[in-house]
């Protein structure tokens, strides 16, 4: 024996009894009291060292003790006393009883044993004291109200012998230090001692006992209860982990999940969070709850590993009679305690037989169900059980759920609400952006939307626009901020952009003029004479497939990448200007030639600008994408989100992403004469049109094409300025006429009076053809026309 390891198996008989009755230890105490070695009675059954008259009547609960008459092995009756503890399954031993009795509990001690000269008895604190061996010298009648034992029972014994517990052994552990160190400790532990109907927090001073000549000889130990402090510490510690951990998103169904997973196990030993399904035409909870009432389950958690104790799977909606917990509490409007033991659950699992299984099955003694409300609206229920934990639901418990749930609730309604505004402007943005894109004889395009993760819907926009001459207009924009206001001022831009384009205005003309519609959108946002911070930035392109030529510019906005045939990808020079909203501040367009299959790329600062990534490595990923092109615009465009966002697309801000593929027109399809400015010269221009159709194989447009020339360069002539050209441009769908001139006055539809000659030109033009119009040029101006060719049948 050392003060290490002072334990003494002479001096308590133990013995260890499996669930089947059989003896599985022995100890050399137990064979002293008894006689019987070791190797003679383990493995045999216990029942075999009863007297006759000593069998003992079954053990009810986790502790037993009595007076037990025990045959010797000369054959003689040992009536003793024994205390017996039911041991719980470990991982390296099944269940088992654990059977004691002291072999030196009424031993007289010396009269100068310092043990026997410690003041204990009157002391109010539950104190103890053990000898060098750590077997029970004395303990105070505090102690024995504690440990439910008297003292001249328990003398003798270890604290683990005592007991019975894990914490039991773990105090003895940390009493078996303070002898070996002579250095006093104070150890915490959460346990229901042999004297308790529930667990209680104890502080056990501990402290060596030490005789005249300074030498170790025992251990003192003292215990508080000091269990409101350590319930109150455990409920702050689970409101302070509630603030922390509930509605770190703007989700519902994960603030729902994080509300369960805060509650279990600190309170509950499974919480499930149903939400209320039925929704008024506004889109807010019903504000009167009726049953049978229908809930949407949106998180559980259970201290079990798997959750075997799930009933509803998360998603799945179950009604809930007016006898059940949930009803009960959403139609009241307060939090409902029930218990299995008093019978007021019996009602509502009747009704439900898989219920009765589950409670039955998991020992579900305990049901609490807190409803969740905010703001004057019911959101749904918490539904807190017990099984683990043998301990009811107390009031202090249902405050704590209360003040937890409430919490979430304010959490759980912001995301709702939030996501109500973002479906709203999700909805409002998709019926602003374009839902399929024009397909042009210019170019040939695929585009992706992609809304941000968390900070709500955005203003960035894409479209292409035909223009007159095959021509085609490409637009990528982005508003400043996020939710309704950008993409209500997205729409806005979007609409200017398209109106703008109609009258064929020049890319840095056209961004002058949104310019100057943000300014006014800044001005009309703003209040008491404030300016707002409408602000957006974009690019627009126009390119001409008959020319193979593109003319850019940007306010503000990421250039664009270029991928031209057989080349490498790379970033297409085109001055920056200031983003749109400054005012006063001139753009600058730039003209480049783009061969025939060059593929364009348009996106917003969302795709390559990230958090996680430096300088222009977005950029570089972007390249490195868009060199893996090979022939499929779509596919492409979901390898450069694949490349560029988070798995999932996840993006912290808004992506538009537009990709054009030029087409050219051939030569073949173009036609052009020069115009001389006599009027008599009109017929043989008609001719040669319509000797020009039978080449294209268009014949059944001639009628119509030559009244349309003979009007628009008769005009010319009569109103413009030489030179004269006129242009004409067909593929498989339009016919187009143009006439062109130098003079910068634009011609307008007029009625004309009965007896005038003349005004009835572009009336007649517009009659004929699908659309008309004029556009100005650094030369002067262009009179356009479209015919649409059917297909003979």
């Amino acid at each position: 024996m050392s003060r290490v390891n002072p334990f003494d198996d002479a001096v308590t008989a133990r013995a260890v009894i499996d669930d089947d009755g059989t003896l599985v230890e022995w100890n050399e105490g137990a064979r002293r009291l008894l006689g019987h070695p070791a190797e003679a009675v383990v493995g045999r059954p216990a029942a075999g060292l009863l007297a006759d008259d000593g069998v003992p009547g079954a053990p009810a609960g986790p502790r037993w003790d009595g007076m037990v008459a025990l045959r010797h092995r000369d054959g003689r009756t040992v009536p003793v006393w024994v205390l017996a503890h039911r041991r719980p399954a470990r991982e390296d031993r099944p269940a088992d009883w654990l059977v004691v009795t002291p072999l030196e509990d009424d031993a007289p001690a010396p009269a100068d044993d310092p043990l026997s000269a410690a003041t204990l008895m009157q002391s109010p604190c539950a104190m103890a004291l053990y000898d060098e061996r750590l077997r029970l010298r004395r303990q105070n009648d505090a102690m024995d109200e504690v440990v439910g034992l008297p003292e001249h029972r328990v003398r003798g014994l270890r604290p683990s012998e005592i007991g019975g517990k894990p914490q039991s052994e773990e105090l003895e552990r940390h009493l078996s230090e303070v002898l070996a160190t002579g250095r006093p400790q104070d150890v915490r532990t959460y346990m229901r001692t042999g004297g308790e109907q529930h667990a209680h927090a104890w502080l056990a001073q501990m402290a060596p006992v030490t005789g005249p000549d300074g030498r170790v000889c025992g251990v003192s130990m003292a215990t508080h209860d000091f269990t409101e402090n350590y319930l109150a510490r455990k409920r702050l510690q689970l409101v302070n982990e509630a603030s922390v951990h509930i509605g770190s998103t703007l989700d519902v169904t994960r603030t729902a999940q994080e509300l369960a997973d805060v509650c279990v196990p600190g309170l509950a030993d499974f919480v499930s969070v149903d939400l209320l399904e039925e929704r008024e035409p506004d889109g807010e909870p019903s504000a009167r709850v009726t049953t049978p009432v229908t809930l949407l389950r949106a998180a559980h958690r259970s201290v079990l590993h798997g959750s075997p104790d799930v009933v509803m799977e998360l998603g799945s909606l179950a009604s809930y009679p007016a006898c059940s917990p949930q009803a009960d509490s959403l139609v009241r409007g307060r939090t409902i305690v029930r218990g299995t033991a008093s019978g007021e659950l019996r009602p509502w699992l009747a009704e439900d037989p898989r219920r009765e299984k589950w409670v039955r099955e998991f020992g579900i003694h305990s049901v609490m169900s807190v409803p969740i409300r905010a703001r004057g609206l019911t959101l749904g229920v918490a539904v807190l059980t017990r099984h683990r934990r043998p301990d009811p639901f107390t009031a202090d418990d249902v405050l704590l759920a209360e003040e937890i749930t409430a919490r979430a609730a304010v959490c759980i309604d912001n995301a709702r609400r939030y996501s109500r505004e973002r479906e709203t402007a999700l909805a409002l943005q998709r019926s602003l952006l374009p839902r399929t894109l024009p397909r042009t004889a210019a170019l040939e395009a695929s585009s992706r939307y992609l809304p941000a993760a968390r900070a709500g819907v955005g203003g960035d926009w894409f479209d292409v626009i035909p223009l007159s001459g095959m021509r085609v207009a490409m637009v990528v924009g982005d508003v400043v901020g996020h939710g309704i206001q950008a993409s209500a001022t997205m729409g806005r831009l979007r609409t200017a952009v398209r109106t703008l384009a109609d009258i064929d205005l020049a890319p840095d003309e056209l961004l002058t003029h949104l310019d100057d519609l943000v300014v006014r959108l800044s001005e009309e946002s703003g209040g008491d004479g404030t300016t707002g911070e409408v602000g957006a930035t974009c690019l627009y392109a126009v390119y001409d497939p008959v020319s193979r030529r593109c003319t850019l510019a940007r306010a503000g906005h990421p250039p664009p990448v270029l991928l031209r045939p057989g080349g490498r990808p790379g970033l297409l020079d085109v001055p920056a200007g200031p983003p749109l909203g400054l005012g006063g501040l001139p753009f600058e367009s730039v003209e480049v030639d783009l061969p025939e299959g060059t593929v364009l790329a348009l996106y917003t600062d969302g795709l390559v600008h990230s958090r996680d990534r430096e300088g222009e490595a977005g950029r570089e990923l972007l390249y490195a994408a868009l060199q893996q092109y090979a022939g499929s615009l779509d596919g492409t465009c979901d390898g450069i989100l694949r490349a560029l966002l988070p798995s999932g697309g996840a993006a912290a801000d808004d992506v538009a992403l537009l990709l054009a593929r030029t087409l050219g027109l051939p030569a073949t399809q173009v036609s052009t004469w020069d115009i001389p400015a006599d009027p008599a010269l009109v017929a043989p221009i008609r001719k040669q049109v319509v000797e020009q159709l039978d080449t294209w194989g268009l014949s059944e447009a001639a009628f119509t094409a030559e009244l349309v020339v003979s009007e628009l360069v008769t005009n010319a002539i009569r109103y413009g300025a030489r030179p004269i050209r006129l242009r004409l441009i067909h593929d498989e769908t339009t016919l187009i006429c143009e006439v062109s001139d130098t003079s910068h006055t634009a011609p307008h539809l007029r009625r004309a009076k009965t007896f005038d000659e003349g005004g009835r030109g572009l009336l007649l033009v517009a009659q004929l053809t699908q659309r008309w119009g004029s556009r100005h040029t650094p030369e002067g101006k262009t009179i356009w026309a479209e015919l649409p060719l059917y297909e003979e049948e």
